[in-house]
């Protein structure tokens, strides 16, 4: 339950209590149910994203929605990280400054780029699979392929979170899920959501009409790449993570996510 309680409540506003105790088995354990978890946001965002659709209101305003949806249900906290992660990135060269730049709190112009340019990238993607899926009849698939990359997007926490990755500074949730969550741990859960998304895809749309069983997997290999490229640059610069990179790695997994798909559809 602590797992549980450390897990919903850090990924979305949904009101819990606190965990009574967490240490790297908690922690490990609610990284492990972010997928989970990322249900509560997955399931509205893609019935908004198919009622947008059937109800006329367009591609790009059903995008806007899933984006406006998601927000809601999870007050902003990754928008937040990405933010302060791409702030730190910018700031300096020197270690203890940018981590000093990201606790601050304040939002400087490469924050408020990334921001704007990953929004940009998630409602492209969100609209393009709208669009195909108006095209074909397929609205449903649309909706199951927002609600699959948002499963994906908090299923990255895990990669962000494996063992050898090391926090950036002692404290915070970086310092309290850091290296906690086991290689094959990760690997075997990351199959699972791969699979399970697949087969979500493929009920969708059995004809394969607009998008197939395939391209989860595809899409969540993207993801992970973003996802990678994300670690490796702050880890470089800052030694490690912090619950500030985990967002970061959140925001970014669901625009490649989107994309990807967006790019396999048709």
């Amino acid at each position: 339950m602590d797992a549980w309680r450390l897990s919903v409540g850090t990924l979305t506003t949904v009101p819990i209590g606190a965990p009574i105790a967490v240490g790297s088995r908690v922690a490990a354990s609610a990284m492990v149910l972010a997928p989970v978890t990322a249900l509560l946001l997955a399931v509205p965002a893609g019935m908004v994203f198919w009622i947008a659709l059937v109800s006329g209101t367009g591609s790009l305003v059903a995008a806007v929605l899933v984006v406006v949806t998601l927000r809601l249900g999870d007050r902003a906290f990754h928008l937040d990280g990405l933010a302060d992660t791409a702030d730190g990135l910018a700031a300096s060269y020197d270690r203890e400054r940018s981590l000093a730049v990201m606790r601050t709190g304040d939002t400087g112009p490469a924050g408020v780029v990334a921001v704007v340019m990953v929004l940009m990238a998630q409602i492209a993607g969100a609209a393009h699979l709208g669009t195909v899926g108006l095209a074909g009849g397929t609205e449903v698939a649309a909706g199951a392929g927002v609600a699959g990359s948002v499963v994906v997007s908090r299923a990255m926490l895990t990669l962000g979170c494996v063992r050898g990755v090391p926090a950036a500074r002692p404290d915070g949730l970086g310092a309290v899920v850091a290296g906690t969550v086991g290689r094959l741990r990760a690997a075997g859960l990351l199959l699972l959501v791969s699979v399970i998304f697949g087969g979500v895809l493929l009920a969708a749309d059995p004809s394969a009409e607009m998008i197939s069983s395939w391209s989860a997997p595809v899409a969540l290999g993207v993801a992970g790449a973003a996802t990678a490229l994300v670690l490796r640059r702050c880890i470089q610069r800052f030694g490690g993570i912090s619950g500030d990179v985990l967002g970061a790695i959140v925001e970014m997994a669901l625009a490649a996510s989107l994309l990807t798909l967006a790019a396999l559809a048709g």
